[in-house]
């Protein structure tokens, strides 16, 4: 099976750089389209499904492989050599931002930068670190969808998107869920919730944006803040949102926040 099948990969766009968009969890490609059309003038762009997401090969899906984010990361950085041309920036969804970080870690020097939405190196809360959930609750949201996968879908969607006022949104972020195999989804529920990359972060150098909703019920600001301090050359920048996908419910201030630290590999129009 070639790397385009696996992971439903297009292309789209021309310039000197590549951008990557990788979705978050319960997520698909489709998630990036209110953004990827501001960015094909002036950059080569490359959307994916995680192998189990989307229209991704579902017999690619190997419980073993995908048992830690490594296995996500690998798969990334076949997707770079294969299909990105000159300097490589990872637009990464909540944990793909972190899966972007494990490929960058894996191959230094491979990614230019990164674009952070919605990220989290932990979410459970350890000593000083907010990480948003205790572990009693992280466990217990687990064994819910554990238990009744679709009816979890149904109610928390809606309350991750957040979106006052965009009510199809919730419902699109439900859909996308529910059409998720509900036994990839747990596994990557409890992967991505379970995952602590606090050591992967600290101290990379690379560029880093990190995007941060104002209300974000699954990556408080804290964890903005947090990462802010770990990572020795990124800026954080507010979005004044409410939800975990301010790339839907609040695209503008997400392209106006990248265009500034996109800047630097942008083909300028008419080059």
């Amino acid at each position: 099976m070639n790397l385009q099948q696996r992971n439903n990969v297009h292309v789209m766009g021309e310039g000197r750089a590549t951008l990557i968009f990788s979705h978050g969890f319960g997520c698909d490609q489709a998630m990036w389209r209110l953004l990827t059309p501001h960015y094909a003038d002036r950059f080569n762009v490359v959307l994916y499904d995680l192998v189990g997401a989307g229209n991704s090969a579902i017999e690619a899906y190997d419980r073993d492989k995908y048992a830690t984010l490594n296995g996500y990361a690998h798969d990334l950085t076949e997707l770079i050599h294969e299909f990105a041309t000159g300097p490589v920036i990872i637009v990464g969804h909540s944990v793909s931002a972190m899966i972007g970080v494990l490929a960058d870690r894996q191959t230094p020097g491979l990614i230019a930068a990164h674009v952070m939405i919605g990220p989290s190196p932990c979410y459970v809360d350890s000593g000083d670190y907010i990480g948003g959930f205790s572990e009693e609750d992280v466990h217990s949201l687990l064994d819910t969808l554990d238990s009744n996968y679709l009816g979890w879908s149904s109610t928390m969607a809606p309350v991750i998107m957040g979106a006052p006022g965009q009510p199809a949104l919730g419902e699109e972020l439900t859909n996308s869920f529910c059409r998720t195999d509900p036994e990839i989804a747990k596994q990557f529920a409890r992967v991505t919730f379970l995952s602590d990359n606090r050591r992967d972060v600290d101290g990379l150098t690379t560029p880093t944006l990190i995007l941060q909703s104002t209300d974000d019920m699954i990556a408080p600001v804290a964890v903005g803040e947090y990462l802010r301090a770990a990572l020795p050359n990124s800026t954080l920048s507010l979005v004044d949102n409410v939800g975990h996908c301010p790339h839907l419910s609040a695209p503008a201030a997400c392209s106006d926040s990248m265009d500034d630290f996109l800047r630097p590999w942008a083909t300028v129009r008419g080059e």
